[in-house]
């Protein structure tokens, strides 16, 4: 009976001690995965930033249209070496792919992001992230960080750096015939 006792309690410190560290592992995998990068087939966390007029403008989560969200900074220079092909961007794919170009205003001074708006003649959206939230969302940590999202709210793409206009047309184009073969013909 001693025995049978003794057995059972061994049993039981043993599979309390594999619960214990299961459960380790699934808060170590939670904590992992909010340090994570929004990578690609990972959903785009959803904020509101305002724009140059203080307009709110939602980004992340389902839209009707591919979406390139785009990190820069004034002080960057290749964040000023691809705000050229941005804009052609815009122009190019208007009303089939929304740009957002994301200031780092946390990182730095809003006047100077006005200016380079100016000077660069952007017309796409630029939203100003004041607070840094959306820097931390999309763990962005250098500049120009870009992703393509799709219509879903799902990042499609994330590029670090600054690549040509034809390899974002590329990259644009084939996430565009996936959303399109996806939705069938009109």
């Amino acid at each position: 009976m001693k025995r049978t006792w003794l057995w059972l309690a061994v049993v039981l410190v043993l599979a309390g001690a594999a619960v214990y560290q299961n459960k380790s592992k699934q808060s170590e995998a939670l904590s992992a995965s909010a340090d994570m990068k929004p990578k690609p087939g990972f959903t785009a966390p959803m904020l509101e930033l305002p724009d140059l007029d203080d307009k709110q403008i939602a980004i992340g989560g389902e839209r009707d249209k591919l979406v390139l969200l785009n990190f820069w900074a004034s002080w960057c220079y290749p964040c000023e070496l691809e705000a050229p092909d941005m804009e052609e961007l815009s122009q190019t794919y208007e009303g089939r792919m929304d740009l957002f170009g994301v200031n780092a205003t946390s990182y730095d001074k809003e006047r100077q992001a006005r200016e380079f708006v100016d000077e660069q003649k952007l017309t796409f959206p630029i939203l100003m992230d004041r607070e840094g939230e959306a820097t931390e969302l999309y763990k962005v940590s250098s500049f120009p960080t870009s992703l393509l999202i799709d219509s879903k709210g799902i990042v499609r793409e994330r590029i670090t750096g600054v690549i040509s206009k034809q390899e974002w047309q590329d990259r644009i184009d084939k996430w565009l015939k996936v959303q399109e073969d996806k939705q069938g013909p009109a």
